[in-house]
């Protein structure tokens, strides 16, 4: 949604961006969410479910960190993949300070590489996040030499690098990240009122909802494969949001998986996203849901466009 306010008293105190980067799958949204103490990213154990950047607000006395989820950085081979591994690197720039998030139950390898690739010659602070410690943290040496690796010297000799085991999904050390990034934050005035917690379209937020109810339902069938698109959304009458939304997929065989066997798939997925949609919107909701085949819309310019994605 544009903006989740309470009031509108922005803090002052320290403030700054603050990056989110990592391969597909390391628990990036999982601890935004966690931090933020508010579900404003879409989580599933499918890759690469972050499309777009998301930004979320955390405020307290010291100031505010602006979060920024990005996409998964994966090597692929199309124009959406392209426009995710764009969108997360540049990013890079701009932070005031860089959350390396790795997943440490998990083996490195050509993706991690690519990834810790992208921070070889920054100055700026980052954070090597050891997340997922509670499952043991078998690989964490593996991810402190492939840093190591990327900027040529030990882990002692790098500047502004600090190591952090964390656990997004039990909140393990989350309050130790904020304590560290306020220090890295520059001081000035918040960017946003005190008490916004998302700054996301409303439409693409809608769309990442329903989205990762198919990614529930569906694991790993088709969900690269399919995007979301939300059509129309007016207010009608007794306080209901009317809701049309399009679901993309490449062939008519995946249309069969999404619709389900007596439209079955569809039907679930319309209920679970309801639920949802109207606690976030404070309203009635009618989701109208239907899908459509549309080939290799991951390479297709103007929809992709269309989209909100620049390629």
């Amino acid at each position: 949604m544009e903006e989740t306010q309470k009031n509108s008293n922005p803090a002052q105190g320290r403030c700054g961006m603050v990056t989110i980067i990592g391969r597909p799958n390391v628990g990036k949204s999982t601890l935004l969410n966690c931090v933020l103490g508010e579900k404003v990213a879409i989580v599933s154990q499918v890759p690469q479910t972050t499309r777009n950047q998301i930004r979320g607000i955390y405020t307290d006395e010291r100031g505010q960190i602006v979060f920024i989820d990005t996409p998964g950085l994966h090597i692929g081979g199309d124009k959406l993949d392209k426009f995710m591994n764009k969108s997360s690197v540049g990013t890079i720039p701009n932070a005031d300070a860089i959350v390396y998030l790795v997943d440490t139950s998990r083996r490195t390898g050509a993706e991690e590489e690519y990834a810790a690739g992208q921070l070889a010659s920054t100055n700026i602070p980052i954070v090597l996040g050891l997340n997922k410690i509670d499952l043991k943290g078998k690989y964490v040496p593996d991810y402190i030499a492939l840093l190591e690796k990327a900027k040529g010297k030990s882990v002692q000799e790098i500047k502004n690098v600090t190591l952090l085991p964390l656990s997004g999904k039990t909140g393990a050390n989350a309050q130790k990240l904020l304590d560290i990034l306020f220090e890295l934050l520059p001081e000035g005035p918040a960017l946003y009122p005190e008490d916004t917690v998302c700054d996301v379209p409303q439409k693409l937020a809608i769309a990442d909802i329903i989205r990762e109810k198919l990614f529930e339902l569906m694991k790993e069938e088709i969900p690269h494969a399919l995007t979301v698109v939300v059509e129309h959304m007016q207010p009608k009458a007794k306080k209901t949001m009317h809701i049309r939304a399009l679901i993309l997929v490449e062939r008519e065989t995946q249309k069969e998986i999404v619709i389900g066997k007596g439209g079955q798939i569809l039907k679930t997925v319309g209920t679970l996203a309801r639920q949802e949609l109207e606690v976030l919107l404070e309203t009635k909701v009618f989701l109208e849901l239907y899908v459509k085949v549309q080939k290799q819309w991951r390479n297709d310019d103007s929809l992709l466009q269309e989209l909100g994605y620049e390629t």
